[in-house]
């Protein structure tokens, strides 16, 4: 979404960055941009350097006797350096790693002077916004957050891409109206907002205003503005330990509460996911989430447990059914799932040609079967049967 909004108009964060430095007296700006977006980079290079020879950027700006100038700082990636003092520790060339505060960033930042931080989204409201006017723009929106918001709008949903909605919108809205329903008419199951370490929003949940607080009070955020659609194929232990395990290769490991604790709530996910689970998990994922989201240095670890919380307080009979039955109801789970041979076969032997463990067997033309102690659980007889006869419980 903020890559959108840089190669589609640059123009409008320098801008906006320059009346920034103009407000608190400061002279010089850094724009904090992933390596992997290169044409992002490049029409940010071409911006700043149009800029210059406008007049717009450098010395003694339209002769206003204001100096000021950006530049771009490359970054490697790191998931960790979206939180403001991690980067800024990149941006000094040091390992990006958050740290306490106080001091804030306005209080002593980059290099330890005053730093002003907002994320690009911020950065291109302001000229619309000082051009038109704070009334008309508090005129979008709802009573507690104003103006619109860009979602990234993917996953089981018709019509993918980004969303610019005012605030206040319902997820029924953006799903079904904008997105156009579920991709092959299957249920909705739930709505993931706010990026790897955002939470999980159910179907009782579709008709709620959203907003920033309405998220928070939901078990979500924000965030980035990413909003993944599921359905009913997805299986929310699955999707918990997905996340988890981004989280467990991105904390940087400076806190316990996050290094420890991401490790171990992955842990106990794939416990679960391989059908080893217990109740006592399921309570140990809900205390070892809650003290990380108390005690993590940062927004990574503090919000880390957000997907693993909102689908146990949700969707607590996939876990059961998990733990307690030793099966996984979305059929994602392959280690919970065995797969048969109906009589639906004609034994042309194709699934045991395509077999990698060659557990499958029996005679032409006859129904053929599985050993199930030799079967690897990876689907492929289920792919190449084209009578439909391999079924997976």
């Amino acid at each position: 979404m903020n890559r959108s909004t840089i190669e589609g108009d640059p123009h409008s964060i320098l801008e906006a960055m320059t009346i920034c430095g103009k407000t608190i007296g400061s002279h010089m700006g850094f724009i904090y941009i992933r390596a992997e977006y290169p044409l992002a980079v490049h029409r940010l290079e071409k911006a700043i350097k149009q800029s210059h020879e406008k007049g717009l950027l450098g010395k003694n700006i339209l002769g206003s006797g204001f100096d000021f100038d950006i530049e771009i700082r490359l970054g490697a990636g790191a998931f960790v350096c979206g939180e403001e003092t991690a980067l800024l520790r990149s941006i000094e060339g040091k390992r990006g790693m958050p740290t306490p505060k106080p001091p804030f960033p306005a209080q002593a930042g980059l290099w330890g002077k005053p730093t002003i931080i907002n994320n690009v989204e911020t950065w291109a409201n302001i000229p619309i916004i000082l051009t038109k006017g704070a009334d008309w723009f508090s005129k979008i929106g709802d009573a507690d957050s104003k103006g619109t918001k860009v979602f990234a709008l993917t996953g089981k949903i018709e019509n993918s891409g980004l969303v610019e909605v005012p605030m206040g919108t319902t997820l029924r809205e953006i799903i079904f109206e904008i997105g156009g329903g579920i991709k092959n008419g299957k249920k909705f199951k739930g709505v993931q907002t706010g990026g790897p370490s955002g939470g999980i929003i159910s179907d009782k949940e579709l008709d709620v205003p959203i907003d920033y607080g309405a998220l928070i009070r939901m078990g979500s955020m924000m965030g980035s503005g990413g909003m993944i659609v599921m359905d009913e194929d997805d299986c929310v232990v699955d999707i918990a330990k997905f996340y988890m395990e981004f989280c467990v290769d991105e904390s940087c490991g400076k806190c316990s509460p996050c290094r420890i604790g991401t490790r171990q709530m992955y842990t106990i996910l794939d416990q679960i996911s391989r059908g080893n689970g217990t109740m006592q998990d399921l309570q140990k994922l809900e205390d070892i989430g809650n003290a990380m989201k108390a005690c993590s240095l940062c927004a990574l670890g503090q919000s880390a447990p957000n997907p693993t919380l909102s689908t146990l307080k949700k969707f607590r009979d996939e876990y059961l059914a998990h733990v307690q039955d030793k099966k996984c109801p979305s059929g994602k789970c392959k280690h919970l799932l065995t797969f048969f041979i109906t009589e639906k076969c004609i034994g042309c032997g194709a699934c045991a040609r395509q077999c990698p463990a060659n557990c499958i067997s029996g005679e032409k033309k006859t129904r053929h079967v599985i050993d199930q102690s030799k079967c690897l659980k990876c689907g492929a007889c289920e792919r190449t049967c084209h009578f439909h006869a391999i079924e997976k419980r």
